[in-house]
C-alpha cells in the first residue's frame, strides 16, 4: 500500500450477495473500487453477526487490491493473528472495544498489517490523541455500527479535528456509514480520503450486470472530488 490522500472508494461487502462473495469482490474491483471493506461483527460489541477470518481467507484470492477489515468485535486481541493469516491488509479495531487499545495496535502492527482505529459517533476525536503515531488509518463512524443502510450522521467537525491532529502524518481518514453522492462531499471537504459505501455501491447491480456498480462508484468519487454540484 502506497500512501496518498486521493479519494478511495471501499465498497462494503455487507451489501453484496452473500452467496457470491468472491465474484462480487472481483466485480466491484473491475468496476473501479479501490479497496474492499469487510465488516466483521460479533453480536456482542454490535447487535449483528456477520463473518470472520474464514470468510476473509475465502475472498482474499478474489481481491487484487487492499482488503480492509473492520473489526466490530470485543475482545479484539485473540483474533488478530487469524485475520493476519486470512490476508487482511488493514485491520481496524474500535477504541471502545477494550481497555488497552495501545496494546491492540502494537499487536496488529506486529502481525504485519496496517493498523486502523475506529471511533463511534459518540466518541470524541481526542480519544485517539495518544496513539496517533501508531495508526495508519482512523475510521470515523457516521452511523452507529451494527447494520448497513442506516441514515448518515454528520461528523464533519470531528473529521476536520482529526485531520488537523494528523498533520503531515501518513494517516488515512476513513468514513463508514451512509456514504453516497450526497454525503461524500461533506466528508471529503472535512478531510476524509477513504469512503466506505455499501448499498450506495451495490444498489441496482449484480455479478451478471456489474455496470451499475461502476456507475455508483464513479458518482461517489466525482461527488467527493467536487465534480458534481
Amino acid at each position: 500500500m502506497t500512501f496518498d490522500r486521493s479519494i478511495k472508494i471501499a465498497p462494503s461487502i455487507l451489501a453484496a450477495d452473500f452467496a457470491n462473495f468472491g465474484a462480487e469482490c472481483a466485480a466491484v474491483e473491475a468496476q473501479g473500487a479501490d479497496w474492499i471493506h469487510v465488516d466483521v461483527m460479533d453480536g456482542h460489541f454490535v447487535p449483528n453477526i456477520t463473518f470472520g477470518p474464514a470468510t476473509c481467507a475465502a475472498i482474499r484470492p478474489h481481491i487484487k487490491g487492499v482488503m480492509d477489515v473492520h473489526l466490530m468485535i470485543a475482545p479484539v486481541d485473540p483474533y488478530i493473528e487469524a485475520f493476519a493469516d486470512a490476508g487482511a491488509d488493514v485491520l481496524t479495531a474500535h477504541v471502545e472495544a477494550g481497555p488497552h487499545i495501545h496494546r491492540t495496535l502494537q499487536a496488529i502492527k506486529g502481525a504485519g498489517m496496517k493498523a486502523g482505529i475506529a471511533l463511534n459517533p459518540g466518541t470524541p476525536a481526542n480519544a485517539v490523541a495518544e496513539v496517533m503515531d501508531m495508526v495508519d488509518l482512523i475510521c470515523v463512524m457516521t452511523v452507529n455500527p451494527g447494520f448497513g443502510g442506516q441514515k448518515f450522521i454528520d461528523m464533519s467537525a470531528k473529521i476536520a479535528e482529526l485531520r488537523a491532529m494528523i498533520g503531515d502524518r501518513p494517516v488515512h481518514i476513513e468514513i463508514d456509514g451512509g456514504v453516497d453522492p450526497t454525503t461524500a462531499p461533506l466528508v471529503a471537504k472535512a478531510g476524509a480520503d477513504v469512503l466506505v459505501a455499501g448499498s450506495a455501491v451495490f444498489r441496482g447491480g449484480s455479478v451478471s450486470d456489474p455496470a451499475p456498480y461502476g456507475e455508483n462508484i464513479r458518482a461517489i468519487r466525482e461527488a467527493a472530488n467536487g465534480v458534481w454540484t
